[in-house]
């Protein structure tokens, strides 16, 4: 009443104005009106950015059951700059950007691929690696129309300030559609330890479990921790230069004969010749360490593919991450090692071949020389050679990687 006892007032006063007089208070009426008519609604603007930021906020919460073939993310070209500050929940506590082409509503077929990225703001020279890594994967990516490249990083929190503005630099001259996801590596560690504390003390480089070191562990447990939507990714060292087109490395994943949970490439030094020397010395006529193409060298996990669907799927591999029976192996095979799940897949390997596809060499062309130098010099070549096409250099134990 009020309201229009107002207007009322202002018309009454019209009769007495010029004509502009008389539009400048029609105009002032109206004004009064859009006021008290949007107020009564509280649309102004503050509130109305809060509600959008409700509403992205919405589509961020419950990320745990989310379909990761499916795009819920607001999409910007390629190239342009990315943003920061989205969260997505696969496993951990996770922050992450996207740079991306095309049409926001489309399905994109997603690769994923997990990196640990720990202590790097620590190391001059996993900066070095990480850049090499990084450029040299950018350089020959192709990804087709509808395809995307989901790029996991576990990582602490300075780590993740320090790689979030490498990633703006690195990843500028991308051609393909990309996310960037950062996983906490306590949250991780967390759900690890239960599950891998028994066997650290089999594989680790000091005695006993330690929770720290549960995160070396990711890849033999990554199938419990990941949401059942997430079925193939690749994780893949710092220290590799690629000289190829990784998305052919996913295509890896179809050679699978059946019941194979895993893509890894063997170990290209006598480590396992030298780790299994009790076993050998009682077992004289075994194959156990020996190199390819007869023997069983062992595996190097630079390089691998987990089919995280086939192992939640396979009995066998999860009856062999009980503690039981990882103790049972480790004993029959006077086991101890100091190489994380790099071990675990070893020893596993040694009993049960038909759970790993054998990824060739060029996959992950190791170029540390150092069982060499250390007592293995008459048989080392055995181990190293690599025939055919080098897709990845990997250069563990620091070693340098060629310019080509």
């Amino acid at each position: 009443m009020g309201l229009l006892r107002l207007v009322a007032r202002i018309m009454g006063r019209i009769s007495t104005f010029r004509s502009y007089q008389f539009v400048l208070l029609l105009a002032a009426a109206l004004a009064v009106v859009a006021f008290y008519y949007f107020g009564s609604e509280r649309q102004n603007f503050s509130s109305t950015t809060k509600r959008i930021k409700q509403n992205q906020a919405s589509l961020n919460t419950n990320r745990n059951d989310a379909d990761l073939t499916v795009d819920t993310r607001l999409t910007h070209p390629a190239g342009s700059e990315v943003q920061g500050g989205e969260e997505r929940d696969v496993g951990g506590e996770s922050e992450g950007f996207s740079s991306r082409r095309g049409d926001s509503e489309s399905v994109d077929q997603h690769y994923h691929a997990l990196m640990m990225f720990t202590k790097v703001d620590k190391s001059r020279s996993l900066q070095d690696k990480f850049r090499v890594a990084m450029l040299s994967m950018v350089k020959h990516a192709r990804f087709q129309e509808g395809e995307v490249l989901v790029l996991h990083f576990v990582s602490d929190q300075a780590s993740k300030e320090l790689g979030e503005r490498m990633l703006q630099e690195l990843l500028l001259d991308s051609t393909f559609k990309y996310e960037v996801l950062f996983h906490d590596v306590e949250a991780l560690t967390q759900k690890l330890f239960p599950i891998v504390e028994a066997m650290q003390k089999y594989f680790s480089a000091g005695s006993g479990a330690y929770y720290s070191d549960a995160i070396f562990f990711l890849s033999v447990a990554m199938h419990h921790i990941m949401p059942e939507s997430l079925t193939r990714i690749l994780q893949l060292d710092l220290d590799l230069k690629y000289r190829t087109n990784i998305r052919d490395l996913f295509q890896e994943f179809d050679r699978f004969s059946p019941g194979a949970v895993m893509g890894i490439a063997r170990e290209m030094q006598p480590v396992y010749r030298h780790t299994f020397w009790q076993y050998r010395k009682e077992n004289p006529q075994t194959r156990v360490g020996e190199p390819p193409p007869d023997g069983l060298p062992g595996f190097n996990s630079g390089v691998m593919l987990l089919d995280l669907g086939a192992m939640r799927a396979s009995a066998l591999y999860n009856q062999l991450l009980e503690p039981n029976n990882v103790a049972k192996l480790a004993d029959q095979y006077r086991f101890r090692g100091h190489l994380g799940d790099q071990d675990f897949f070893t020893m596993i390997g040694m009993e049960h071949p038909e759970l790993f596809y054998s990824l060739a060499c060029g996959w992950n062309r190791q170029l540390c020389t150092w069982w060499r130098d250390h007592g293995y010099g008459d048989v080392f070549q055995l181990y190293y050679r690599c025939v055919g096409p080098i897709y990845i250099y990997h250069g563990n134990c620091n070693s340098p990687i060629p310019d080509d």
